[in-house]
């Protein structure tokens, strides 16, 4: 059979990058075997259900290139893709179940649940379960006659649907990341299967779904491990095979904890897509970034395209131990991916940087200066602007501890003389070793350092202390404007901010 595999979130909020990276495991396996990837929308739960949610999800896999080939908006012979449009399979299935012998109805109310969790706290249980002991104390057919079940089940009194756990068993199974796994039927619970509003929990609609759409290999998160029991049960129960199971890491924050959302916000790691989407990650980063996280592809390669992930992707170089979350690593990729971009698709990216915060947007030529001089200095997109705003507006505050180091006595006087160097020299010949030969030249015949010119030229002509090398950003912003800006700053750094020379 060919490789069918799923990715099936909750529409309960914005796609977690934990969830993405999911996805993207289970994308590079379908595509490495030459499978199928699917999306599933799994919105039983209708009380966390958050109005945008699903189209965040789209939207989020599309942004990284994870293009799946059945799904909610794209159809596919399994459909339909959202659990909320089949919940009469499950409740078919449930009741099936019940006629087995493999679940009962459940007729307890919140309040005698709660009391019986009371009451076994207090003969020192400290996590009391409904379970193959407990249920027998309940209300629910297993204890009730057969008469009153039917009595209630007509009266439209509500109920759940339990899974019947067995007593005393060892549940084992194998996971493609961990070997084999064993459970303590003790350790689970009678899980609810068919809520009293008459749809699933995730435990039976996953179960069903993965069968009807003939799912291959489960690739999900770890806390999904301790319910795998419950869903092998449940295979057993209806006489399925069940898929391959696959569990991958936990993603931890830097400081070894879960990477929750409390965590995130305290580390400042964004959690969801949204974030890195509207923070200028470029997806290829992302995606590179977390297919490492967890895994590898057993070389040196650090840097790998999506399709060339999924070439070298395998389940079995998976780690099993949980993968540290390094934001600076991912930074890290967002800058060797803006790098190995394409000076002319880099400039059209700032073009759109420029147009959306409304500033003017010079000739292209004069943007293909910004980028080539600035693509191996910034992290992001729009760094190219925000960390480089001098290339496209003139400066009106300069650096105050900038003039109070390098602003002396005599820098106007030397800035005047450079300024009419810079005059001399025709548009057409304005370079880097035009510029940097006329400085030197001039701090020569004055007995200064090139320094004392250097940095308060930088200061003029962009307002700040830092920044790529003076001469080549003096030849891409261009004759005119540097005589401009030196102008401007003559005038604009008031006298009193002028430190006075050192007393002899």
């Amino acid at each position: 059979m060919s490789v069918r595999v799923r990715f099936a979130p909750s529409p309960t909020g914005l796609l977690h990058i934990g969830g993405l990276r999911t996805a993207l495991y289970n994308y590079l396996f379908a595509r490495h075997h030459g499978g199928q990837f699917i999306l599933r929308i799994e919105d039983t739960d209708q009380s966390r259900y958050v109005e945008g949610a699903e189209e965040d999800i789209i939207r989020s896999l599309r942004w990284a290139g994870l293009l799946y080939d059945e799904g909610p908006d794209v159809g596919g012979p399994y459909g339909p893709y959202r659990q909320s449009e089949r919940s009469e399979l499950y409740r078919r299935h449930a009741h099936e179940l019940v006629q087995k012998g493999y679940a009962y109805y459940a007729f307890d109310t919140p309040e005698e649940l709660e009391a019986m969790r009371e009451r076994l706290q207090r003969a020192g249980n400290p996590s009391p379960k409904y379970n193959a002991i407990t249920r027998l104390s309940m209300k629910n057919s297993l204890t009730l006659p057969e008469e009153e079940v039917r009595r209630r089940l007509e009266a439209g009194e509500a109920y759940v649907i339990r899974l019947k756990v067995p007593r005393g068993e060892v549940i084992r199974f194998y996971d493609e990341i961990r070997g084999w796994v064993a459970f303590e039927s003790e350790e689970l619970d009678d899980q609810v299967l068919l809520k009293s509003d008459g749809l699933p929990t995730y435990h039976l609609a996953n179960v069903v779904d993965d069968h009807y759409m003939q799912i291959t290999h489960v690739i999900r998160g770890e806390e999904w491990l301790s319910s795998t029991p419950k869903h092998i049960l449940l295979y057993r129960y209806f006489g399925w095979e069940p898929p391959k199971m696959a569990h991958l890491p936990l993603i931890l924050n830097p400081q070894g904890g879960k990477l929750s959302k409390r965590s995130a916000a305290e580390l400042g790691i964004p959690v969801n897509v949204r974030d890195y989407i509207e923070a200028g990650f470029l997806p290829e980063a992302v995606v590179n970034f977390l297919a490492f996280l967890g895994w590898n592809p057993g070389d040196e390669r650090e840097i790998m395209t999506l399709p060339e992930l999924a070439e070298a992707f395998s389940l079995d170089r998976v780690v099993k131990s949980g993968a540290v979350f390094n934001f600076d690593k991912l930074k890290w990729y967002n800058q060797q991916y803006i790098r190995r971009k394409p000076d002319a698709e880099l400039v059209e990216a700032v073009r759109r940087e420029l147009i959306a915060r409304q500033m003017p947007v010079p000739d292209e030529a004069y943007l293909f200066g910004v980028v080539r001089l600035m693509k191996e200095r910034v992290e992001f997109i729009h760094e190219f602007v925000t960390f480089s705003r001098y290339f496209f507006e003139d400066p009106t505050e300069y650096a105050p501890e900038g003039i109070e180091k390098h602003w002396k006595e005599d820098t106007p006087a030397l800035l005047e003389a450079y300024r009419k160097r810079l005059e001399a020299i025709a548009e057409t010949e304005f370079t880097a070793e035009r510029v940097e030969a006329e400085l030197r030249a001039l701090a020569a015949e004055r007995g200064v350092s090139a320094a004392r010119l250097i940095h308060p030229t930088r200061l003029a002509l962009t307002g700040m202390t830092f920044g790529p090398g003076l001469f080549e950003l003096m030849a891409v912003l261009g004759r005119e404007r540097c005589l401009r800006r030196l102008h401007r700053a003559l005038e604009l750094i008031p006298a009193s901010w002028q430190v006075p020379p050192t007393p002899e």
